[in-house]
């Protein structure tokens, strides 16, 4: 099969397997920012934003992402540009060996987006399903709050 999809904001041609996972897909097309974990949609290691929503790709055909818009932790900031949501994290110390940040800061990405002032249970909700086996929560959740701050004072909105 094959499609023409929309990932971070660019129309991309993918040739793809009928049965193929998303998850594969983009990183059999050079989107190796998304992680390849646990292949069951429970660690969180392969979100990407599917029209602006969180989804576990390893969960998610690719044929069912056609006409959607795809985001990689890529389409919201690069190494050298990175988002604000990136900034806190590496300020509040949440990244340590970088497997989980795409979905990190994916998830708190459209947290903030549908709800810029979240309380503490409501990042953890949002980042229920994301396992972290090196930093612990409390710096991630740290960095959630850092980055509603910083947005709320005018750092840097959200926007598509």
């Amino acid at each position: 099969m094959d499609g023409v999809f929309t990932v971070n904001g660019k129309k991309c041609r993918f040739v793809f397997k009928a049965a193929e996972r998303l998850l594969f897909t983009l990183r059999n097309h050079g989107f190796s920012e998304v992680k390849n974990g646990c292949l069951e949609g429970e660690c969180g290691a392969c979100v990407v934003l599917l029209d602006d929503k969180p989804v576990n790709s390893c969960q998610v055909f690719t044929a069912s992402a056609l006409g959607k818009d795809i985001k990689t932790v890529k389409g919201i900031g690069t190494f050298h540009e990175p988002h604000i949501i990136q900034e806190a994290f590496v300020d509040a110390g949440a990244v340590q060996c970088g497997f989980c940040t795409p979905g990190l800061v994916l998830v708190s990405y459209a947290l903030l987006k549908e709800n810029p002032n979240p309380s503490e249970a409501e990042i953890k909700d949002a980042l229920d399903g994301n396992l972290c086996r090196c930093t612990g929560y409390v710096k991630i959740i740290e960095a959630v709050k850092l980055a509603a701050k910083r947005m709320k004072n005018g750092e840097l909105e959200i926007v598509d």
